[in-house]
């Protein structure tokens, strides 16, 4: 039992980030474009948000940073394929490798090394608390810290935005039939650029998120958390909804992977590979079930 509550606690937790990331992800997809970039924004958001929560102390100013340094990158993306017609794999490519190599030159000027780096005082968050009645029910969902509430608060938050909003309407018009949102006098790609900008938001959550628990900057610390959460929003059918429950099945994969190796006598490479093994077969899985689904 109390494996159980563990697994399913870590499981929550750890797919808090792909969750912020799949969020952010998904107003680029419902505007039609395909966001590679993920990866690349939250690293950036994630070396920027130990930046500053180690030097200012302060957890708010960690996320802050994160949120902006990620959203300029967006911003640069969005300008490489909108206005400079980039092709948007390319550009999303180099966004990725721009922001390996950016955090890696960053780390060596001003931390003098490459590699993982700690702050002398690094802030924490807040953390809940549950109450003694509340047993297992309590340590499983009552006992996280701020940036996972707030992940699971951005699901209804995006619903709201997406489906309830004219913004949204407009997003969704711009991903489905650009040509109609222009022939109606507005500027899809001005859609795109604030769900460009949106991916940014979240991808910055995503990467605090790494950072403030870690208590440290790790390069490469995303460790494909960005390709995952790709397929969370595939898996998700680009919808809110099934993208918390893909997020959760990717957290609870890794969760059980963490688990197993004090337990099983297999080589921990093998099991590690356990969470990209369930994105793989998941994603085999859906393009299958597209494919049938579609009338003939």
């Amino acid at each position: 039992m109390n494996a159980l509550v563990s697994i399913l606690h870590n499981a929550l937790f750890i797919m808090a980030p792909l969750l912020f990331a799949a969020l952010g992800g998904l107003f680029t997809e419902s505007a039609g474009m395909l966001n590679i970039g993920l990866e690349g924004l939250m690293l950036t958001g994630s070396f920027f948000a130990a930046l500053a929560a180690g030097g200012a102390g302060s957890a708010g100013a960690g996320v802050a940073a994160a949120v902006l340094s990620s959203t300029l990158l967006a911003l640069m993306f969005a300008a490489a394929c909108l206005k400079l017609r980039a092709n948007l794999f390319i550009a999303g490519i180099a966004t990725n490798l721009m922001a390996a190599g950016l955090t890696a030159l960053l780390s060596g000027l001003l931390f003098g090394h490459k590699g993982v780096h700690r702050f002398p005082l690094f802030p924490a968050l807040w953390k809940a608390r549950p109450p003694a009645w509340s047993g297992a029910f309590g340590a499983v969902f009552l006992s996280h810290d701020a940036l996972v509430y707030a992940a699971w608060a951005a699901v209804p938050l995006v619903v709201l935005i997406l489906y309830k909003t004219p913004f949204g309407l407009r997003l969704r018009s711009t991903g489905h039939d650009s040509r109609t949102v222009r022939s109606l006098g507005m500027e899809p790609n001005r859609y795109r650029l604030f769900a460009f900008l949106l991916s940014g938001v979240g991808c910055g959550l995503a990467g605090a998120f790494l950072s403030l628990h870690l208590q440290a900057f790790v390069p490469g610390g995303t460790a494909g958390r960005g390709w995952i959460a790709l397929v969370v929003i595939y898996l998700g059918a680009r919808r809110p909804g099934g993208i918390l429950l893909a997020a959760f099945l990717f957290g609870l994969a890794e969760s059980v992977s963490n688990h197993l190796q004090g337990v099983l006598a297999l080589p921990n490479q093998l099991i590690l590979a356990i969470p990209f093994a369930v994105s793989l077969l998941a994603l085999i899985g859906y393009s299958a079930w597209e494919h049938y689904r579609r009338p003939t």
